[in-house]
């Protein structure tokens, strides 16, 4: 069966965040709101191979305008894959003050919202290797473009998004690191 993620000219950091999202994200329901997006089509995944800080934020740029130029019955999210960029989470975190001020200036700010993933992802306040950090670990930095519209919705369909976390804290310790292992989800580093 073909995923409806599966570009032309497919690539290993496309390949693997397909990979993540229909085993992790979708597979361990810690995203209980995606499986019908991924369904539809209307998840885009693009792919940003720079390593430079300015193209990738002209990146995010362009993919939240075409995001925002689409309608969510076309596009309804957009993951945005940065594998040869922010591979250091704290640079990739600093980013995200960059992103919040890109939102600004394109006078998105309620309309998109913007979500991080990244393969070393780490709350404050847990260790490193704490297995709840898996909830925001990807084989790549992503940034998750997400309509405001879509999260409205989502909390009317589940108005404790509280207990998403707390399900998916449960999950990834029920899990454990062989478990995620298992999954087949190589990080970039």
């Amino acid at each position: 069966m073909s995923s409806p993620l599966t570009p032309v000219n497919p690539n290993p950091a496309h390949d693997a965040t397909v990979r993540w999202l229909e085993r992790a994200v979708i597979g361990l329901n810690l995203c209980p709101f995606a499986k019908a997006p991924h369904i539809k089509g209307r998840i885009h995944i693009a792919v940003c191979e720079s390593t430079d800080d300015g193209q990738c934020l002209d990146a995010l740029s362009d993919e939240l305008q075409a995001l925002v130029g689409m309608s969510a019955t076309k596009r309804e999210t957009t993951l945005l894959v940065l594998p040869n960029a922010w591979s250091d989470f704290l640079d990739f975190n600093d980013r995200l003050a960059d992103a919040d001020q890109i939102l600004e200036d394109l006078d998105l700010v309620g309309v998109i919202q913007i979500a991080s993933f990244h393969p070393h992802y780490q709350f404050a306040g847990t260790a490193p290797d704490d297995i709840t950090n898996y909830t925001n670990r990807s084989p790549y930095p992503v940034l998750h473009l997400l309509r405001e519209d879509s999260i409205d919705q989502a909390d009317q369909a589940f108005p404790q998004p509280e207990a998403i976390f707390e399900a998916n804290m449960r999950t990834l310790r029920e899990l454990g690191p062989e478990g995620w292992g298992a999954l087949g989800i190589r990080s970039s580093s």
